[in-house]
């Protein structure tokens, strides 16, 4: 008997999700990049694409991770309106806010931007919390990838907690569990604030 499948609806659009995580040089931003991307293709089984900057910027200036997550097929593996941007200090926060979209998220460095733009936008201590909390402010970058993600929910936290395990340096991954768990708490301390 040959029956017609019966075509159902989708009730949601495919999902793209672009993220930027900006900061100086040496914040190991491209690891944060390589670990988010890590997360969603290989553990949460999503399409994903990061890109970086390099040259001169990573040695202080503006520099960049980005990061495409995509239920569907990515094309074009470079931002163009950002969802979420992470800037550890002033420069990339003035640099980059504009590339976000109307109802896009920022999420600071509370002591290292002091002057927000007019979008919508979080503070969080993340290198005061991996220097007083964690004993190493290398650790900021997985702290901010917890914050990002609890806030998020771009990747699960099983995925996130698995790639990073995979990525950080033979003998630290207890550390940086930790600072990932530090970052997911900072994400609830601040999620009752973003009901609209």
């Amino acid at each position: 008997m040959n029956q017609k499948k019966k075509s159902v609806p989708r009730s949601n659009p495919p999902q793209k999700i672009e993220i930027r995580l900006s900061g100086s040089g040496g914040q190991g931003l491209i690891l944060a990049g390589l670990i988010l991307a890590e997360a969603a293709a290989i553990y949460d089984n999503k399409n994903a694409v990061q890109t970086q900057s390099y040259g001169p910027e990573a040695r202080g200036g503006a520099s960049k991770s980005e990061v495409i997550i995509s239920d569907s097929e990515i094309l074009f593996p470079k931002t163009t309106r950002l969802d979420y941007l992470l800037a550890l200090n002033q420069e990339s926060c003035d640099k980059y806010y504009h590339d976000l979209k109307d109802k896009g998220l920022l999420l600071v460095d509370a002591d290292a931007v002091e002057h927000l733009p007019p979008v919508k936008s979080i503070s969080l201590p993340l290198v005061r919390s991996a220097r007083e909390k964690m004993g190493r402010v290398m650790t900021t970058n997985i702290i901010s990838l917890g914050a990002l993600v609890g806030i998020s929910g771009v990747v699960s936290r099983k995925s996130l907690e698995k790639a990073v395990l995979n990525r950080v340096p033979k003998g630290t991954e207890q550390l940086n569990l930790k600072a990932l768990e530090l970052g997911f708490q900072l994400a609830e301390e601040v999620k009752a604030n973003l009901e609209d």
